[in-house]
């Protein structure tokens, strides 16, 4: 670090320049980044992938499929409506409810566009669907990408709120704890930077790899939070160096210290984010690989163009001082470190009854994958595809889509055989609405009677473009549909079974079930080890920096206690509809990526308070004087440091994206707790009753002084 502070403040003209020359460069690229986002990120390289590319590869079903919706139109408009959209030549065919009884119910109808898998580009075949339908009145577009190309604008509509929110709210925060406006708007100076840069980073990435639309929310909501956070800490101990020391040494000396804080922090949050990419799905991908590179764009900003912008506005860093702050606030922290050393076992109980009320709800969360509930209602997409689903039954039942292969082909008598009994096997199945096969296709019941049909010419020809609709090779398709909703645990249950039966055939499945079946196991099977890693490293790292094993299990106990009275109150909010939160499910991404991120973002301040504290025992020795001067010296800072966090994540309450106004609200109220009753009253209630155990590391013996047993 003291190499570091030498190359900053020697060259830091130099650095400013080149920080200008990125920042242009990447903010060129930064303006593409949301034009190039599509889907929800929830996908993975499984079996449910596989047979959708089957499908279209094999036999030649659609790659996408969009829906209009007709609700109280005459055909006139309905036949109108499609001939211009054929006219366009855009989709390979069209599916109208005047030819189709089954897509016509009362008075609303849609019809169905479906694509090949040679288009690209659905973004723009929506933007063109929807200008050739323009303000009709009663027709509507939905379908998967006209919802995703929705939540994208939503996405972008929430960060422009958020930020009108936030910023302001950040920028008064940052005034209170500094006193100036100058000093209150660099730290923000620098997260915007930080955030464009790493918008440009990532859609360098988009040329190699597909990028979730939640991308768009979640890098700027950690991105704002973690730079704002560490210039507000390099900033303070530069200020309080400033009274001391000359300019440069105060930079050096701020570099060495709150910059070594900085890159710890970093690494915590760095270790949660890393540890989601043990999950193959692509949005956990999405969200570490956005949030690394913020986190690492941050930390560097932080320490190189932070302290040069410091060095070229000298004590203009203090220009425009509206508030003063006033020493005695010191004192009041005083007061209240020695108030909870008073009561440290009244105040752990009440900490933990308090959080333990907050826990209990946890038992009732319900955790399902964001789907077109996570678009606002105003949108017409998703009032369109409320409909449909309302009126034609779309979620009661769903399709899977079997692909099973056989070695010897199905045009024999034997292949006919398995086929049968394959069908037969679905039929009996209570879960099981329908099979459709080529023998309920043709109405012909079993494989004699096939063998027969086949032998008349006439017949045969009927019959062998509807066995090749079925046969492709060693390959056959089965769609069964079931009396189950594809979003259901049953479902999921349904097609875990069928995955894993000994049918005598290799047998692959697709569709929704298999597709949520895939996630939730993917999710479900490697939280284990997700949590492996951040606690492990965790307890590793704070083992090292405190040399005590009862510091770092303390800290992870706590984090977990905290991190689940959060999730007890995001079903509070969200499950249970309180607050005007209309009634709805947790999306299954918020425990894994609120987690991940908090977990790291929490160990910053636990590392920023205990080092203080550990800082004062070597010095004196005296567990209870040492956590008292700790408290006092870092209160300030922690709980400003927590409520930019809190306003900056916060502010995307206020959102319409359900999925993200939940990871913002999850990560605000688990700062909340943390920076509160975890960090002010527990931390130091429980530093008080294990008193010198604290600082206790087998293999040693003697007291502990100067970071040293001796």
């Amino acid at each position: 670090m003291q190499l570091l502070s030498t190359i900053v403040t020697r060259y830091y003209k130099a650095i400013l320049v080149s920080w200008l020359v990125l920042f242009i460069a990447l903010a060129v690229l930064a303006i593409r980044l949301p034009s190039l986002l599509e889907g929800d990120g929830f996908s993975t390289n499984g079996e449910h992938q596989q047979v959708m590319q089957e499908l279209t590869d094999t036999f030649n079903l659609p790659a996408e499929t969009l829906f209009i919706v007709f609700n109280e139109t005459t055909d006139e408009t309905i036949e109108t409506t499609l001939a211009e959209i054929e006219s366009l030549q855009i989709s390979e065919s069209i599916q109208s409810p005047l030819n189709d009884s089954s897509l016509y119910k009362n008075h609303v109808a849609y019809a169905m566009l479906h694509f090949n898998g040679d288009t690209t580009d659905m973004s723009k075949v929506v933007d063109t669907i929807r200008d050739s339908i323009g303000d009709e009145k009663g027709v509507t577009l939905t379908g998967g990408a006209a919802i995703n190309k929705d939540i994208n604008s939503a996405s972008q509509k929430d960060l422009a709120s958020a930020e009108a929110i936030g910023l302001p709210i950040a920028i008064i925060v940052l005034l209170l704890a500094f006193g100036s406006v100058v000093a209150a708007f660099v730290p923000l100076i620098v997260g915007i930077v930080t955030v464009v840069s790493t918008f440009g980073v990532m859609t360098l990435f988009s040329e190699t790899m597909n990028l979730s639309i939640f991308v768009l929310n979640i890098i700027p909501m950690l991105g704002l939070a973690l730079s704002i956070d560490f210039a507000l800490l390099l900033i303070n101990r530069y200020k309080e160096e400033r009274l001391k020391h000359s300019m440069i040494d105060a930079v050096q000396t701020s570099i060495q210290t709150a910059g070594r804080s900085i890159i710890f922090s970093a690494i915590c949050v760095f270790i949660g984010l890393g540890a989601m990419l043990v999950m193959k799905v692509e949005i956990f991908q999405n969200l570490a690989l956005g949030g690394m590179l913020v986190v690492f764009m941050a930390v560097l900003a932080s320490i190189t163009l932070l302290p040069s912008l410091l060095l070229v506005m000298k004590d203009r860093i203090n220009k425009w001082t509206i508030i003063r702050v006033k020493p005695g606030a010191s004192t009041r922290w005083r007061n209240f470190a020695a108030f909870v050393m008073k009561r440290p076992v009244t105040l752990v109980l009440v900490a933990l009854i308090i959080l333990g009320i907050g826990i209990i709800p946890v038992k009732d969360m319900k955790l399902t994958i964001p789907q077109v509930d996570s678009l606002p209602v105003s949108y017409d997409s998703r009032q369109a595809y409320e409909l449909m689903d309302k009126e034609f039954g779309l979620g009661e039942k769903s399709t899977v889509y079997m692909i099973a292969k056989r070695k010897d082909g199905w045009e024999n008598k034997d292949g006919l055989e398995a086929m049968k009994k394959l069908e037969t096997q679905l039929s009996v199945d209570k879960d099981v609405d329908s099979v459709n096969s080529i023998f309920t296709a043709s109405e012909i019941s079993t494989v004699e009677q096939w063998e027969q049909s086949i032998q008349i010419p006439e017949v045969k020809s009927q019959l062998t473009p509807l066995f090749e609709s079925f046969v492709q090779g060693e390959k056959l398709l089965i769609p069964v549909t079931l009396n189950l909703n594809g979003s259901s645990t049953e479902a999921q249950d349904w097609a875990r079974d069928w995955s894993e039966k000994e049918l005598g055939v290799d047998l692959m499945l697709g569709g929704q079930p298999k597709f949520n079946q895939e996630i939730f196991d993917e999710i479900f099977n490697k939280v284990g080890a997700l949590l492996a890693i951040i606690l492990g490293s965790t307890f590793v790292i704070l083992m090292i920096a405190f040399r005590s094993i009862l510091i770092p299990l303390k800290a992870i106990i706590m984090n977990v206690i905290g991190l689940s009275s959060t999730f007890g109150i995001l079903v509070y909010i969200f499950q249970y509809g309180h607050f005007g939160i209309e009634e709805t499910t947790i999306a299954l991404i918020i425990p894994v990526i609120v987690f991940s991120l908090v977990f790291g973002l929490s160990m910053d301040y636990e590392v920023f308070l205990i080092s203080r504290i550990q800082e004062e025992y070597s010095k004196s020795l005296d567990n209870t004087a040492a956590t008292i001067d700790g408290l006092t010296s870092t209160s300030k800072i922690i709980t400003s440091a927590a409520l930019i966090m809190i306003v900056i994540t916060g502010a995307f309450a206020f959102t319409d994206v359900m999925p993200v106004k939940q990871i913002g609200v999850g990560i605000a109220i688990a700062v909340a707790i943390d920076a509160s009753i975890i960090r002010l009253l527990l931390v130091p209630s429980l530093m008080k009753l294990f008193g010198k155990w604290n600082w206790w590391m087998p293999f040693r013996k003697g007291p502990y002084k100067a970071n040293k047993w001796h």
